[in-house]
C-alpha cells in the first residue's frame, strides 16, 4: 500500500473516532433520507440543500431518494414521487435510514407535524405545533394533541422543559383549560407568559414575532400559514429561504419519522430539515414520544379529551359500514370539510369505493384510487359533502 494511501486511511480511522466521541454512534452515523422530485425549483435545488447539509454534519449520511445524479451523496434510484414514497416508507421501516425528508405525505388522522422556525423579532427558534397533518378532526382536541406533540419534539432537540404558549385563536381558552386540567392531574406542561402587559399564556402577534415560547400550539392549518410566512416573508414567498421546515409527523404509536418540506422550499430550508431530522434522531425522539404518552395518559389525557368533545359528538348512525376491500389510494379528494370527513368515508364506502381519510396540502383529503375518483366526487357531491367544483391533489 503507498504511503499516501496509508496516511488516508488513517486519517480516516480518526475522523471516525472523533465522530464517535462527539456523537456517541461508535461506526454508526445518523442517515436521513431526502426525496428529490416534486421541487418547484427542480432536483437541482433539493440535491444542493442535501449536500450542503452533509457538508456540516460528518455525523450523518444523507440519502438522496430520486433520479439519478451526479452528486457525491448516496443514492437510491427510483423514477418517479410514486415510487420514490414507496423506497422512502420501505427504506424506514426496513431501518435503513433513520428519518426521511419529503415534499408531501398523506400523514393518517391522529399524526401531524411540528414546524421550527426563526421568529424576526429577537432571531429566536421557536417550534409551531402544528403545521401539516390532522391530530383530531375536533379544533380543540387537535390543538390539545398538538401542544404534547410539541413537547416531545422540543425535548428530543435538547430542551429539558420547554415553555408552551398558545397562539390566540378560535378555541384557544378551551385549550388553556384543558392544559391546566392535565397540570392539576399531574402532567407537566410549562405555560409561559405573554410579553404583554396584561400577561397570560394565550399568544397575542407580539409573542409570535418575538419567539416567546419555545413550543407555540395553534391549529394545523393556522401553523401552516405561519411557517409559509416565516420561511418566506424576505423573498415574496416563491422561495422559502428561512427555517427548518415542517417538520417531523408526530402521533401516538406513530413510528415513521418523516419530516416535510414545501415544494417551496429553497436549499436552505431543505439543509436544515435534513439537519432537524438528524437531531431529533439522536435526541431519541421515539423513546421521548413513548414517555410523554405514557405520562398524558397516566394523567387523565383520554377523559380530559372526552370532555372537550362530548357536547359536540353527533348521535351516531345506527347502520354498520364496514369497509370495501382495501386498494392502493393515489387520488385525493379537496374541499370536505375536516368535521366531516370521517363521514364522507363511510359514505363511499356504503356505496363500494374504498376510501382512506388524509391531509393535503391545503387541508383535509378524502383519499380514493384512481379508478374511483369520478365516482367518489359524485357520491360526496350528491351526498352534500363537496360543494361546487372539488380539487383534486
Amino acid at each position: 500500500m503507498a504511503e499516501k494511501d496509508i496516511r488516508k486511511l488513517i486519517g480516516n480511522v480518526f475522523n471516525d473516532i472523533a465522530d464517535a466521541i462527539e456523537t456517541g454512534q461508535f461506526g454508526k452515523k445518523v442517515r436521513v433520507g431526502i426525496t428529490t422530485l416534486g421541487s418547484e425549483h427542480g432536483v437541482k435545488n433539493v440535491i444542493e440543500g442535501a449536500e450542503m447539509a452533509q457538508s456540516r454534519d460528518s455525523s450523518i449520511e444523507v440519502v438522496l431518494i430520486g433520479p439519478k445524479s451526479d452528486s457525491r451523496l448516496t443514492q437510491v434510484v427510483v423514477e418517479n414521487e410514486e415510487e420514490g414514497y414507496k423506497k422512502m416508507e420501505e427504506m424506514l421501516d426496513s431501518g435503513e435510514i433513520d428519518a426521511c425528508v419529503t415534499m408531501h405525505y398523506s400523514f393518517p388522522i391522529g399524526v401531524s407535524t411540528v414546524g421550527r422556525v426563526i421568529t424576526p423579532g429577537k432571531g429566536k427558534e421557536m417550534i409551531i405545533a402544528t403545521t401539516t397533518g390532522t391530530s383530531s378532526p375536533h379544533r380543540v382536541e387537535a390543538m390539545v394533541k398538538n401542544g404534547i406533540y410539541g413537547i416531545i419534539t422540543a425535548k428530543a432537540l435538547g430542551i429539558e422543559n420547554p415553555t408552551v404558549g398558545i397562539l390566540n385563536v378560535d378555541g384557544a381558552r378551551q385549550v388553556e383549560r384543558a392544559f391546566y386540567e392535565l397540570i392539576e392531574r399531574g402532567y407537566n406542561i410549562n405555560l409561559t407568559e405573554s410579553i404583554r402587559a396584561d400577561g397570560g399564556s394565550v399568544m397575542r402577534g407580539n409573542d409570535l414575532l418575538a419567539g416567546v415560547p419555545d413550543v407555540m400550539v395553534t391549529d394545523t392549518l393556522t401553523g401552516n400559514i405561519l411557517m409559509k410566512v416565516f420561511s418566506s416573508y424576505t423573498t415574496g414567498g416563491s422561495y422559502e429561504s428561512l427555517g427548518y421546515g415542517y417538520g417531523p409527523g408526530i402521533g401516538e404509536g406513530y413510528e415513521r419519522l418523516i419530516l416535510i418540506i414545501s415544494r417551496a422550499s429553497g436549499a436552505p430550508v431543505i439543509a436544515n430539515a435534513i439537519s432537524y431530522g438528524a437531531s431529533i434522531v439522536k435526541g431519541n425522539i421515539k423513546d421521548i414520544a413513548k414517555s410523554e404518552f405514557e405520562k398524558a395518559n397516566k394523567a387523565g389525557l383520554k377523559e380530559v379529551l372526552e370532555g372537550l368533545t362530548k357536547a359536540e359528538k353527533k348521535s351516531e348512525s345506527s347502520e354498520n359500514v364496514e369497509a370495501p376491500p382495501k386498494e392502493v389510494v393515489t387520488e385525493g379528494i379537496a374541499g370536505v370539510d375536516i368535521m366531516d370527513l370521517e363521514d364522507a368515508v363511510r359514505a363511499l364506502w356504503k356505496e363500494g369505493i374504498y376510501a382512506e381519510s388524509g391531509m393535503g396540502c391545503t387541508g383535509p383529503v378524502v383519499m380514493v384510487n384512481g379508478n374511483s375518483l369520478s365516482k367518489a366526487v359524485e357520491v360526496l357531491t350528491k351526498a352534500g359533502y363537496l360543494a361546487g367544483k372539488s380539487n383534486i391533489c
